[in-house]
């Protein structure tokens, strides 16, 4: 198997999730390159050349790839990927724009929402929100795979010498798309949702936006958490659309889950299944994520959370 990794990154950081996305072939005998494009991006290079797994780092780094557009860059995605028989993307914003089209250059079908690998061309799939997972034979040239990165356990130590980095020629401006505003929605110093070990998530149960300011993030800040929200408080209003966690949103699996006043539809459980430990407080006691959680506490947000800050100490 010869493997392109195709790593996420902001702000000059690797993103853990490329991590994950080795530890997903870590059981296979596999050259694994990654691919890093940006602008400025050498901090992210060498911070992926320092995984154990990692055979080679290529660099994309242009000012033309700054803005992570796919158009600039999926064609010398795909270019580059014709000479691997595996193309790994995660489940990231950037990396869902970028697949499909990767793909669709190369003449070959994507798979998303991979959570297992059981061979160089057998794979297992989520599907239906995460209810169903298929077990799927690919048979194209080069197979172009999205990976829940969630659902796999990262490589666990770094390599002791540095992997070698590539720098690669730009491809040309396109000019099909570019940039006009950029507004970061900010977690006011809490950790990556993505990556995150322990998320705080609220749904319509919370009841306003006010109540996610004044009782969400106290909890989240107080626990060291990321802080997530459903569909439908997304759509309310009570959260920014940077939140969302489910299928249409960021997957993840932390040690801890702490769900407030989420009935658990099945497009967000789809987001959350890898997590190890979950809490759940709701009014509702026969709310479907009740049932699952690890431990279950049926009472109102605005009663319950402020006796949990306080017992924390917040």
């Amino acid at each position: 198997m010869k493997i392109l990794l195709v790593a996420d990154h902001d702000e000059g950081m690797l993103s853990p999730l490329c991590a994950r996305l080795l530890g997903a072939v870590r059981a296979f005998d596999a050259h694994v390159d990654v691919l890093v494009a940006g602008f400025g991006c050498e901090r992210v290079a060498a911070a992926a050349a320092g995984l154990a797994g990692v055979a080679r780092v290529r660099v994309l780094d242009d000012a033309r790839y700054a803005d992570g557009l796919p158009e600039n860059l999926a064609m010398m995605v795909a270019q580059i990927a014709a000479a691997y028989s595996h193309v790994l993307f995660s489940s990231s914003c950037v990396a869902r724009r970028l697949a499909p089209r990767v793909a669709a250059m190369l003449d070959v079908a994507p798979m998303t929402g991979v959570v297992a690998l059981l061979g160089a061309d057998r794979f297992v799939r989520a599907s239906h929100a995460g209810r169903v997972l298929e077990t799927v034979h690919c048979a194209e040239p080069v197979k172009v795979l999205g990976l829940q990165a969630a659902s796999f356990t990262p490589m666990p130590a770094p390599r002791q010498a540095p992997a070698p980095i590539e720098p690669l020629a730009s491809g040309p401006e396109m000019g099909v798309s570019r940039r006009l505003a950029q507004q970061r929605v900010a977690q006011a110093g809490l950790p990556a949702l993505a990556s995150a070990r322990v998320v705080v998530a609220g749904g319509l149960g919370l009841g306003s936006a006010e109540a996610f300011g004044r009782l969400l993030l106290p909890l989240a800040a107080r626990l060291g958490a990321a802080a997530g929200a459903t569909q439908a408080a997304i759509a309310a209003g009570f959260a920014p659309a940077a939140w969302l966690i489910g299928q249409a949103g960021h997957v993840v699996a932390p040690e801890l889950y702490v769900a407030v006043g989420i009935s658990g539809a099945p497009e967000h459980l789809a987001g959350v299944r890898g997590a190890r430990r979950i809490v759940a407080i709701n009014a509702d006691a026969s709310a479907p994520l009740m049932a699952l959680a690890d431990l279950a506490c049926v009472g109102e947000a605005e009663q319950t959370l402020p006796r949990l800050l306080e017992v924390l100490g917040a």
